[in-house]
């Protein structure tokens, strides 16, 4: 963790907890916004105008929320404009690090070792958790954002006019509906599972388990098109999709949510497996990435040893590649 722009402790899994042993995730603290014009965002400053190869996105490839971002920079034809840096799926003692894992790159600006090192360019009194994704702006050599959702939504509109598309993950004719449905999804189920894993007390680690299966349950419930808002792809379905594809390999094992795997689920399963297949999702979910990461945390897994399985979800990924 940096404190005042100076590594301090060793990396952790939890570094804060409520009174009743709750697992509490750091903030974003990045939050401006490319807008077509430069023009202001919702948050933070202006000057960020939407141009091609300006900005360069960090992530990892065991993360949920930066996956996110990937997905709508691959549905949003946005490949070409913004190039990508993948970091090690390995935490280490310093938290994410560059190079040193198959598919993991160097960081190709500043020869950063360490996520951190980012972090304190672009604040040299930064405090807090060096956390994936980061969208970097290499014109001001700022850091523009490291919040996924809002990443997710700059990336729906701001470059239209670089990269014309049919697709809108944000419409406004649900976005009331999409602001109902995505925080109840967020806190039972994309944060549920590592309020799970995470939890510190047997209470709270029975209310995050219940939450987790009470959603899955509504989900598979919910479900009578083709996705969550009957036959249109939005950004809660890829808000979902990152979480469900992680589920069996990781949350089931690791995290101890291990009522019910999601291929329990004909639902869910038949709609995980239909978004993989969606152009370019498949190519941003990497099993052996998935599967290092999650089990190198040592506070979850001392030993680092990596399960084999589970087969199902291997299968499902060669099938969609």
């Amino acid at each position: 963790m940096l404190v005042d722009g100076k590594w301090t402790e060793d990396w952790q899994p939890v570094q804060k907890a409520d009174e009743k042993g709750r697992f509490v995730r750091q903030t974003s603290s990045f939050r401006n916004w490319i807008t077509p014009d430069g023009s202001p965002g919702p948050t933070g400053e202006g000057g960020f105008k939407a141009e091609a190869g300006r900005y360069r996105l960090y992530v990892a490839l065991i993360c949920p929320w930066a996956s996110r971002t990937l997905i709508g920079r691959s549905l949003k034809g946005l490949a070409d404009l913004i190039p990508v840096t993948v970091l090690n799926p390995v935490l280490t003692t310093q938290g994410w690090q560059f190079g040193g894992h198959p598919g993991a790159d160097q960081d190709p600006l500043f020869a950063a070792s360490y996520m951190h090192q980012i972090y304190t360019r672009a604040d040299d009194h930064f405090t807090g958790r060096a956390t994936v994704p980061v969208l970097w702006d290499m014109a001001r050599n700022v850091m523009v954002s490291n919040e996924s959702a809002d990443i997710l939504r700059m990336f729906d509109t701001a470059f239209e006019h670089l990269a014309p598309s049919d697709l809108r993950l944000y419409p406004a004719d649900l976005a009331a509906d999409i602001d109902a449905l995505n925080p109840r999804i967020y806190d039972a189920l994309n944060n549920g599972v590592y309020k799970a894993g995470f939890a510190s007390t047997q209470a709270a680690y029975d209310e995050a388990v219940a939450g987790v299966f009470a959603m899955l349950d509504e989900l598979e419930s919910r479900l009578t098109g083709d996705f969550l808002f009957g036959d249109r792809l939005t950004e809660t379905d890829i808000r979902t999709f990152v979480t469900l594809i992680r589920f069996d390999p990781a949350y089931h094992g690791l995290f101890k949510t291990n009522r019910r795997q999601i291929a329990d689920y004909p639902r869910l399963q038949t709609y995980m497996e239909r978004i993989l297949r969606l152009p370019g999702v498949a190519a941003t979910v990497d099993l052996d990435h998935i599967k290092a990461g999650y089990y190198s945390i040592k506070a979850l897994n001392p030993t680092g040893i990596v399960p084999a399985g589970p087969d199902h979800v291997a299968a499902l990924l060669q099938a969609a590649a």
